[in-house]
């Protein structure tokens, strides 16, 4: 089952028209051809990241030079970053804007993806951080400028879950 090249398509150009000028990100299988695309696109400056977490100080030092970024990562990898979500970007007000592949929701296939998938959505609870599902190419570019627009009112952390129905070509 490859990963949707024309829907990977749909979410890079709804950053990019919401302004989005910097991605981080770390390689990740659903992610790879966002990040390719990033990568090739001279407009757009991709920091490669060692771990997840190095992101949000990407993010915060784009919001503190004027730039506005996102971060791309896996729900594993948001899990890890938990520390430096609440320690810099909610302490600090630093707006955030999260594009998490969703792994381990129905339909995975990989039993090493569950466990995160099973707890995602109750820690972004948890951390009050306000998301939404990514599973049609149709409701991407709303959902993606509205979450933009609520992280940099709020200066807060938003999060935008990419599920399987959105990334996967069946």
């Amino acid at each position: 089952m490859p990963v949707s090249v024309a829907n990977s398509q749909v979410i890079y150009d709804a950053l990019k028209a919401s302004g989005i000028s910097l991605l981080s990100a770390l390689p990740e299988t659903w992610l790879v051809h966002l990040i390719r695309m990033a990568e090739d696109d001279p407009e757009m400056i991709l920091v490669r990241l060692a771990k997840e977490e190095e992101g949000i100080g990407i993010s915060a030092g784009a919001h503190l030079a004027g730039a506005k970024s996102a971060m791309l990562m896996q729900n594993h990898g948001f899990l890890q970053s938990v520390n430096g979500i609440v320690s810099l970007a909610r302490l600090y007000r630093i707006p955030l804007l999260m594009l998490i592949s969703y792994r381990g929701e129905m339909g995975e296939r990989d039993p090493w993806q569950t466990e995160g998938g099973s707890v995602t959505e109750p820690v972004l609870r948890a951390l009050d951080i306000p998301y939404e599902r990514l599973e049609e190419p149709g409701h991407v570019r709303l959902r993606i400028r509205k979450a933009q627009a609520l992280a940099e009112s709020s200066l807060k952390p938003v999060a935008l879950l990419l599920c399987r129905d959105l990334m996967w070509e069946e």
